[in-house]
């Protein structure tokens, strides 16, 4: 698989990477989550099938890998895969993100998955618990869902921690959720600590669906900002599992482009984003390895002019888009 560099960090990575968020725990909103997972949530067998998939990304080139304190077991399913198969860490990049905390205990109907706190107490102990589970093999620290009105990107005495943990060498960013993904962008990148910025990659939602954040990441990348593509797949919606009514027209067109290119819709998705030239690495949210397999053949799609035009004119209104992402159930 491609390789490049992650805007000025230097990190190598793929061009598809592997997010852990639907594997690292027995909910979430992804399609057809409680499927995938056989809904077998012994801890055991779903370290075994994290494992599994991460095996397949990496014989496959995948080198970029990104999980988060609020994935319930991420780090620590791969902690263990990069101890058991011997991983250097500079063979590697892995990236995890703070600011949420795990409150599921372990099941898919609890009343709060996680809780929101962007504050210095919780950087502290987070950052951590993320160095003990994956010690040298984390390169990048990122905020969990920076919102503006979070006001994260205003308390002083997180920025200057993060950019203490930059000067130490961990490189740091953000990753960005909801309708205000430019703005908040933008602010984080007039932020300077002691003459040096603090963000030096994003990582935000653009799919077929949602693609207001595309000037700004663009924006992102000519500055040396690095770019990582999250939700490429809409959490489902851009899959074959999306059989809502309301979604048909769109669904269509992705099934005739699909059979035209002989590939699979969720191939087809990620294919579009990989085409953005802002983009470095699109994370697979592969949950099997089918899926993996299935969403790795999007490199080697070309898209002519045609095709992308009519899976550009696909996008939702941004409220819209956010407003049904806020209602899929976690399962």
């Amino acid at each position: 698989m491609e390789q490049r560099r992650l805007g000025r960090t230097g990190l190598p990575v793929s061009r598809l990477g592997l997010g852990l968020a639907a594997l690292g725990r027995p909910g979430y909103i992804n399609l057809g989550h409680a499927e995938d997972l056989q809904r077998d949530y012994d801890v055991p067998a779903m370290e075994a099938r994290a494992h599994a998939v991460l095996d397949a990304a990496w014989a496959a080139g995948v080198r970029y890998f990104d999980a988060a304190r609020s994935y319930g077991r991420a780090e620590q399913f791969l902690s263990t895969w990069l101890a058991s198969r011997r991983i250097a860490p500079e063979s590697v990049t892995v990236g995890s993100k703070w600011g949420y905390t795990y409150t599921a205990d372990w099941r898919v109907d609890a009343a709060r998955h996680e809780v929101k706190d962007h504050s210095l107490p919780v950087l502290t102990r987070q950052i951590a618990e993320s160095r003990a589970l994956l010690g040298a093999h984390l390169d990048l620290y990122q905020i969990h869902s920076a919102t503006l009105d979070s006001g994260v990107l205003d308390d002083t005495a997180v920025l200057k921690a993060l950019a203490r943990l930059r000067a130490d060498g961990l490189r740091i960013g953000l990753s960005l959720s909801g309708t205000k993904q430019p703005e908040a962008l933008r602010r984080a990148m007039e932020i300077v600590i002691d003459g040096e910025p603090v963000f030096d990659t994003v990582q935000a939602t653009w799919n077929l669906l949602e693609q207001s954040a595309g000037p700004a990441l663009q924006a992102a990348h000519d500055a040396g900002i690095g770019v990582i593509v999250k939700e490429a797949l809409a959490n489902g919606r851009l899959t074959a599992r999306n059989v809502d009514a309301s979604f048909a027209s769109s669904r269509r067109q992705l099934d005739e482009i699909s059979a035209r290119l002989n590939t699979t819709v969720d191939a087809l998705a990620l294919a579009a984003v990989v085409a953005q030239p802002w983009v470095d690495v699109v994370l697979s949210g592969a949950a099997t390895v089918g899926q993996l397999r299935s969403n790795l053949t999007a490199v080697d799609i070309a898209l002519a002019e045609r095709d992308a035009a009519q899976l550009l004119a696909l996008r939702e209104d941004p409220t819209e888009y956010w407003r049904t992402r806020s209602q899929l159930p976690w399962n």
